[in-house]
Order: C-alpha cells, then sequence, then structure tokens
C-alpha cells in the first residue's frame, strides 16, 4: 500500500519529494459511494496529486451547488449531457433562465419589472460565467444511480467525454468502452477543457494525474504477463 485510503496521504514509507503535485485550472469534488471499495476507486489519486483542487465527500454528504450553478458542472453521460466546447454556452444560457424566474412576479407593476429585468439581465452579463468546479461521482457503474439522481445534483449542467475509451484494468461487463474510471474521467476531462474552454495548446500539464494509475496499470499487466510473455496492449 502506497497511501491512506481515507486520510489521502501518503504512507511513511513513500518518498513523498517523488510524489508529483498538479496545478489545475479549476477545483474538483467527488462525490463517493459509500459502498464503493477504497482500494478499488482511483478518486485518491487526485486527492493525492492536486490536494488544493480536489475535495472527496462520502455520500450522502454533498455540497449545495443549487445557489453557484451557473459555474458548477457535473462529469456524468446520458440524453441531457453536453460536449465539453458546449459548456460555456449552456452555463449563460443558465444565467439567463434564472433571471427570468425571478422576474415572473405579476404582482410587480409593469415598468417596475422591465426595470428589473433589464438591471438583472445587465448583472448576469457582467456576472463570470467561467466554470469554476466539475463535479464526479465516484462508484461501480451498477450504484451510480443513487447518487446521479439526488435532487442536489439534478439543477447542474451535465457533461459527457465521449471520444474517450478508458484503459481500466477493471473494466465492467455490459458497459461501454466510453465509460471511464473516476481518475481517466478527471484527466480527460481537463484535457479537453484546456484545449475547448481555455484555447491553449496542451503541453501534458495535467499528465501526473496519471501517476499512480500508470503505475498500477504496469504492475497489473506484469502480474498478467508472468515470465515477461507479451500480453494484449491495453491502451487506445
Amino acid at each position: 500500500m502506497f497511501y491512506c485510503y481515507t486520510c489521502y496521504v501518503p504512507v511513511e514509507n513513500v518518498p513523498i519529494e517523488q510524489i508529483p503535485r498538479v496545478k489545475l485550472p479549476l477545483k474538483i469534488d467527488i462525490i463517493k459511494h459509500p459502498n464503493e471499495t477504497d482500494g478499488k476507486s482511483t478518486a485518491v489519486h487526485a486527492k493525492l496529486l492536486a490536494p488544493e483542487f480536489v475535495n472527496i465527500y462520502t455520500y450522502p454528504c454533498i455540497p449545495e451547488y443549487e445557489e453557484k450553478d451557473h459555474e458548477v458542472a457535473l462529469v456524468f453521460p446520458g440524453p441531457k449531457s453536453v460536449s465539453v466546447k458546449e459548456i460555456s454556452f449552456h452555463l449563460q444560457e443558465k444565467i439567463q433562465n434564472n433571471v427570468g424566474g425571478k422576474n415572473d412576479d405579476l404582482d410587480k407593476p409593469f415598468i417596475k419589472r422591465k426595470k428589473t429585468e433589464e438591471q438583472d439581465l445587465n448583472d448576469s452579463k457582467c456576472k463570470d460565467t467561467t466554470l469554476k468546479k466539475i463535479v464526479f461521482i465516484d462508484s461501480t457503474w451498477n450504484q451510480t444511480n443513487k447518487i446521479f439522481t439526488d435532487e442536489r445534483l439534478q439543477g447542474l449542467l451535465q457533461v459527457e467525454l465521449k471520444t474517450r475509451k478508458t484503459c481500466f484494468w477493471r473494466h465492467q461487463k455490459g458497459k461501454p468502452d466510453t465509460f471511464l474510471s473516476t481518475i481517466e474521467a478527471i484527466y480527460y476531462f481537463l484535457v479537453d477543457y484546456h484545449t475547448d474552454i481555455l484555447k491553449e495548446k496542451y503541453k501534458g500539464q495535467y499528465d501526473n494525474l496519471l501517476f499512480f494509475y500508470s503505475f498500477m496499470h504496469q504492475l497489473v499487466k506484469n502480474a498478467k504477463c508472468p515470465g515477461g510473455k507479451e500480453t494484449r496492449k491495453l491502451t487506445h
């Protein structure tokens, strides 16, 4: 064991100076299913490598996002999900919808109501619509529904990584290879965010998020390959 699964710190015999620290462009919340086996979860990798940017909560503990749903999104596949490229547009749309909802008070005089609407629209244009936090669910795919359907997550913009394929060694039967492990989803989201939202060339800034993942991937590969025999390549 290289780290504590509950306090998210390396164990004493692990040289801390050899563990990289990763700076992220936004905050990350991970909602962990209470029945998720700690030793099988990759969520802790993110907390170990980017501790200042990552928080892990065990369900039913979920932060309140209702007042900040214009700057928070949930990464989870589904019919209502959008691509990373579409995030900014939908967050702005969410602000405008919130403004409209506030001004449905028909008891106000028309002129006063119109002034209020104009003021709120101006305020919304000044409001920073940049994504500030992204939420991930850490669970087996068969257990995700309980967390995903929680009312505290229902107002969040839903984002899907449709073009990425998993290399996880614990692939779940019956699920497509686009269903990623938690650390894969975090990594691929940040890469797409960097190029599609920040409009910057990706130069490997977040590659070290896969530090533990790639190490364990190699351990599993070696365990399946006794005596150095060649095995099927796991990358896509």
